[in-house]
C-alpha cells in the first residue's frame, strides 16, 4: 500500500537513501518500507535534489517478492 512517512525510518534497502519524514512509502505485506513513486535523491556535495522513480517501482519491474524476504 502507498502511504507518507510519518517520521524518519533509516534507509532505503534499494537504493540506500534515507527514508525521511514525509517520503512516499510502499508498504509490504511483510511491512518492509520503501520509496514508491518520484523520489529525490538528497545530493551531497551540491546540495541538489535529483528526482527519480520510486526504488520499490524500479524493483517490482523484475523482481515479485520483497527485496528483503525474497522467500515470502
Amino acid at each position: 500500500s502507498e502511504d507518507v512517512l510519518s517520521k524518519d525510518a533509516g534507509e532505503c534497502a534499494i537504493c540506500l537513501e534515507e527514508l525521511q519524514q514525509g517520503d512516499t512509502i510502499a508498504r509490504l505485506p511483510c511491512l518492509c518500507i520503501y520509496h514508491k513513486g518520484q523520489v529525490f535523491l538528497r545530493m551531497h556535495i551540491k546540495f541538489q535534489k535529483v528526482a527519480f522513480i520510486g526504488c520499490i517501482d524500479e524493483w517490482f519491474e523484475v523482481n515479485r517478492s520483497c527485496p528483503e524476504h525474497p522467500s515470502d
